[in-house]
């Protein structure tokens, strides 16, 4: 019987282990997948228009060079993902269905929604 508790308790730890929270990192990276999975979608950054693996691309470029001032996924949609630190423009995003939506909100929005990085679409 003790044996039974035993694996109970140790399948019961395993699955409280894989439910915890993905670190910052993680949800940052899962913003950064969910536009560049946006196929349909187009990005406008500066009056110039790009596609989601481009809009991904540059995302994370721009991550990598502020990372270590990044300490939250929130602070990356805020200080990376919101506008441009060339102009002040917000970088926008036109979805498929033609309605078009600043990016910074868009991302804030989904990540509160689900409460983690939101899925691929």
């Amino acid at each position: 019987m003790r044996i039974f508790r035993f694996l109970v308790l140790m399948l019961l730890s395993t699955f409280t282990l894989a439910a915890e929270p993905k670190t910052e990192d993680a949800k940052i990276q899962g913003l950064i997948d969910h536009i560049g999975g946006m196929a349909n979608a187009k990005f406008y950054r500066n009056g110039s228009e790009y596609d989601a693996k481009s809009a991904a691309k540059f995302l994370t470029a721009k991550w990598n060079k502020q990372k270590k001032g990044i300490n939250s996924a929130e602070e990356f949609i805020e200080k990376v993902a919101t506008k441009s630190s060339t102009s002040g423009k917000p970088y926008l995003i036109k979805l498929e269905d033609g309605k078009q939506v600043e990016c910074g909100p868009y991302l804030s929005g989904r990540l509160k929604q689900t409460g983690k990085p939101p899925a691929k679409p």
